[in-house]
């Protein structure tokens, strides 16, 4: 990461004077997002080519040291929109950048972590003026500060399991539409949600977040009945709250293009 704390030098001392700005620009994110993801099932799920962003990972620096420059009190000012597209970005980019720490050799995140400390509580991301832990980007700023369930479709862990990594960076301008379609596209994909044998079974996120999906999972889910299923007389029974409610085993494979 040594080029990447170099960057953050050079760019905090220029960027206090453009911090009240309302937004940030991600085109450098999304246009890396546009070259090495890989849409998959009619755009329910995703790739990323890891070998090709490495070649461009002056690139992924550059745009993180951007986003480490950012003083806390600039984020501060923007508004919502901006300031929760600014955080997604932030943990998706990053994660990137870890997982290209160790790839080719790496078949699943977790090998980034030990039996003492996950991937997700080490604490090495510059941002907002400290040194964060993914975990504390999600779990103490995005979660808390914005109570959107949506947020759980838009973060991506690097895992098969996980929602697809957007093909795209997030915008304020266009943040609201960015997260629907990312709830309907993982909710659409069977491989993570569906009804079989008379039970819906779906991911293990709405498990482990449970409390994030209110009023309850259940209910969360029956208002969402169309895009778990393509069969009225199943949509009827979840909006209903009549199927049994399981949860599938998550896959921790890396996302990586194939």
């Amino acid at each position: 990461m040594t080029g990447l704390l170099k960057r953050r030098a050079l760019l905090v001392a220029a960027l206090p004077l453009s911090a009240q700005a309302q937004d940030m620009d991600h085109g450098a994110w999304s246009a890396l997002l546009a070259r090495h993801v890989r849409l998959l099932r009619g755009g329910q799920a995703s790739q990323l080519d890891y070998t090709g962003l490495a070649s461009e990972r002056a690139a992924l620096q550059a745009y993180l040291a951007q986003l480490s420059a950012l003083p806390e009190v600039g984020f501060k000012a923007w508004p919502r929109n901006a300031q929760m597209a600014f955080l997604i970005n932030a943990y998706n980019a990053f994660t990137a950048e870890l997982i290209l720490t160790r790839h080719p050799q790496l078949k699943s995140i977790k090998e980034l972590g030990n039996l003492l400390r996950s991937p997700w509580k080490r604490r090495w991301v510059p941002l907002l003026g400290a040194t964060l832990s993914l975990d504390e980007i999600e779990h103490e700023r995005l979660r808390p500060l914005f109570q959107d369930a949506r947020i759980h479709f838009a973060v991506n862990c690097a895992s098969i399991g996980c929602p697809m990594l957007r093909e795209e960076a997030f915008t304020a301008e266009r943040l609201a539409a960015q997260l629907d379609q990312q709830l309907q596209r993982f909710l659409s994909d069977r491989t993570r949600n569906r009804v079989e044998d008379g039970v819906l079974r779906v991911s293990k996120i709405f498990d482990w977040y449970g409390e994030d999906f209110r009023p309850s999972p259940a209910a969360w889910l029956a208002a969402q009945a169309r895009w778990l299923t393509e069969d009225p007389a199943q949509q009827a029974a979840i909006a209903a709250q009549r199927l049994p409610l399981r949860f599938l085993d998550y896959d921790w494979r890396l996302n990586d293009r194939l």
